[in-house]
């Protein structure tokens, strides 16, 4: 039976996902590491309250990526979205890594019509032709992020995670697939395909719903964007990284956000 001061601790914990960010969007592998001949992997999308769990939306996979070892594109097969998440299968016919990810790079406008505050979402090319003629106090953001899991079959290696150049990435110095509790992994924040220097980066394990707090800790990247990480459990953890800044690529965007979130599996010694 749960005491009260239980249900208090759960709903104060519930109360702190919230302040701290509404929903977190995320990928979920149901293994990391497989070997065999084609093995086949499931993956949930989706956004929540807390990682891994779903209690909010299905994550829409209309610029899902799967990206094999040769460097292919692959298409996902049995795909699906419900109420609280998406899914998908993946054979992986290829030996090596594979990367799974979302990409989305779009506008973000705020501005006042008629006296009335509006927002509009949406691409570049659909901006001209969707915000009216003559509002006012317009502003207009470009946003873009990736939400990627990385999973292998037998040996890791092959071109997969390679660095596109564009937006906010993730460059593998310890393997994403090679992550043991005990030791500490070394990444490579890069944005643009440049060094991201003093980047905060959350690293959230998951189950966060079993223990009453998240277990989240903060790394920052140094000058060369690098940064350590320290498991504090093993399991799947939920990695989230964001850069503000003047430096759109999307006109009319003044200023542009980019986001990057991976789930990676640490296994135990």
């Amino acid at each position: 039976m749960i005491t009260l001061r239980q249900l208090s601790a759960f709903t104060l914990l519930a109360c702190a996902s919230l302040s701290a960010q509404a929903h977190r969007t995320f990928l979920v592998p149901t293994s990391t590491v497989v070997s065999g001949n084609a093995p086949w992997v499931s993956f949930d999308a989706a956004a929540a309250t807390n990682v891994f769990e779903f209690d909010h939306v299905a994550l829409k996979l209309d610029n899902l990526q799967i990206t094999a070892p040769d460097g292919s594109k692959l298409t996902p097969e049995n795909s699906y979205s419900g109420r609280f998440r998406s899914s998908f299968d993946v054979q992986l016919k290829q030996t090596g890594t594979y990367k799974i990810g979302t990409f989305s790079d779009g506008l973000f406008a705020s501005y006042k019509e008629n006296g009335q505050p509006k927002r509009w979402r949406g691409s570049a090319e659909a901006f001209a032709k969707e915000i009216p003629a003559g509002v006012t106090d317009l502003q207009v953001t470009q946003r873009s992020g990736r939400v990627e899991t990385i999973v292998t079959n037998g040996k890791p290696g092959g071109k997969a995670l390679e660095i596109s150049g564009k937006g906010l990435e993730l460059s593998a110095v310890t393997h994403p697939n090679d992550l043991v509790f005990g030791e500490n992994a070394t990444f490579r924040l890069l944005l643009d395909g440049k060094p991201a220097a003093n980047v905060s980066v959350e690293v959230i394990p998951g189950g966060a719903r079993y223990r009453q707090k998240l277990n989240d800790k903060t790394y920052v990247t140094d000058a060369n964007g690098q940064f350590s990480v320290s498991w504090t459990q093993p399991g799947l953890q939920w990695l989230e990284a964001e850069v503000k800044d003047d430096k759109a690529t999307v006109a009319p965007a003044k200023s542009r956000v980019s986001s990057y979130v991976v789930t990676l599996e640490v296994l135990p010694q």
